[in-house]
């Protein structure tokens, strides 16, 4: 077979991005209840609710991040230098976004000049 065949027939069968996935994972008859009671209380769907906590996480939203932060202390899943060295990258980002004031458009644009100006880079 030709290379390019084989790569139409793998972009036939999936295409990155666009494929939905499911994420599941199982708690007590209990926990579920009351998520589900929660839930409704709060006027939200489990999708809505789920999406949102993830898109929390993935755009790395600080009251998020606050919250694993404590849950990885809790479950010691890395030590308390690496918890505290994540904690102040994370804060030294955030102050040098503050300084130069740039939108992620902006920093695009930026480095998209930079590479026209200096191919060689």
């Amino acid at each position: 077979m030709r290379a390019g065949h084989i790569s139409l027939m793998s972009e036939s069968k999936y295409k990155y991005g666009k494929e939905g996935k499911k994420i599941v994972f199982q708690d007590s008859d209990k926990r579920h209840a009351d998520l589900r009671i929660r839930l409704r209380y709060d006027g939200l769907t489990q999708l809505q609710f789920f999406r949102a906590m993830v898109t929390g996480y993935l755009s790395k939203d600080p009251r998020i991040l606050d919250y694993v932060g404590e849950l990885k202390a809790a479950v010691a899943k890395q030590g308390k230098k690496k918890l505290e060295k994540s904690k102040e990258l994370a804060a030294s980002g955030k102050q040098t976004e503050k300084l130069f004031n740039l939108s992620e458009k902006e920093a695009e644009d930026l480095f998209d000049l930079i590479a026209k100006e200096l191919p060689d880079l």
